[in-house]
């Protein structure tokens, strides 16, 4: 509801250049966006599946935003504004003007994340407003697999129960924390329980636990559409790492994500050399680049 977005932006239309003008989306706006964010099903996977979720490009009630980037009616990029930043075919002239944007309106954001160039475009604005980043991922090969994996999958890897939640959740905290180096309950365990659940509750938690109930490996489903998956938060036990597992576990990921659309992807960070290396002999090829920026 508009009534739950920053003051400026509801009422507001900012001209940023010739012909090009801001604003929030909303539920008329719908079907352009889709349009947009199909014309890359793969990098905007996020988005596609939120519109799929929500039937719509409307605030959120939680007061999530989309910035649209309109040339005169035209619908030229966009950009997701939640916890997170996320753009969406955004070409990275315009990315600066959409920085600016996030920047007045006094919301605090986690990360940038997406297509590399756009990415860092972003950042380099927010930056020069008085945002420095904490870290800059600037390189993460986005990769892809369709069809079987070119390894057996691990067969013991299955969807994550709401019964065992109590040992999903510290397994996803443990991984969060190694990514991104803090905890995710450091503002409270509340919100990132509430993720983890739905996860769960969705069927986009896959996991292995072995006879004693310890997760041994872990990864989610993060973003869902009939056509992709993302996967993130691929976490191996530190007790079972180094004996060869890795591989036959993605299998898996691949094989019951193949159960709800055909394409899976993820993206990775370049200096993982022996995760880049795990997903290219499961059958994952690269298909574009990702930067991540982390406040």
């Amino acid at each position: 509801m508009l009534s739950r977005v920053a003051p400026w932006l509801a009422s507001r239309r900012e001209t940023a250049g010739s012909g090009i003008s801001i604003r929030v989306l909303s539920g008329p706006d719908t079907a352009m966006l889709r349009e947009l964010a199909r014309t890359d099903v793969v990098a905007n996977v996020f988005i596609l599946s939120h519109l799929a979720a929500t039937g719509t490009a409307a605030p959120t009630t939680g007061g999530a935003s989309i910035f649209g980037v309109f040339d005169g009616d035209t619908l030229v990029g966009a950009c997701w504004a939640g916890a997170n930043l996320v753009p969406v075919q955004l070409d990275p002239e315009l990315a600066g003007l959409v920085a600016e944007h996030a920047q007045r309106s006094g919301r605090r954001f986690a990360s940038i994340f997406g297509p590399a160039d756009t990415v860092l475009a972003m950042h380099e604005q927010l930056e020069q407003l008085g945002q420095p980043a904490h870290e800059v991922r600037a390189d993460q090969p986005l990769m892809t697999i369709a069809g079987p994996p070119a390894v057996p999958a691990n067969t013991e890897l299955g969807v994550g129960q709401l019964a065992d939640f109590d040992r999903i959740l510290p397994a996803c905290a443990a991984m969060f924390e190694e990514e991104v180096g803090y905890s995710p309950f450091l503002g409270g365990r509340e919100f990132y329980s509430r993720r983890v659940e739905g996860l769960i509750r969705q069927g986009h938690s896959l996991v292995h636990l072995d006879e004693d109930g310890q997760v041994m490996f872990k990864a989610e489903l993060g973003a869902v559409t009939p056509e992709v998956t993302q996967v993130q938060g691929v976490w191996m036990n530190p007790s079972f790492r180094g004996l060869g597992l890795s591989a036959g576990y993605m299998a898996a990921v691949v094989m019951l994500a193949q159960k709800l659309a055909p394409v899976t992807s993820l993206y990775v960070n370049d200096y993982n050399a022996r995760a880049r290396a795990t997903y290219e002999r499961v059958g994952f090829h690269q298909v574009g680049t990702f930067a991540t920026v982390l406040f």
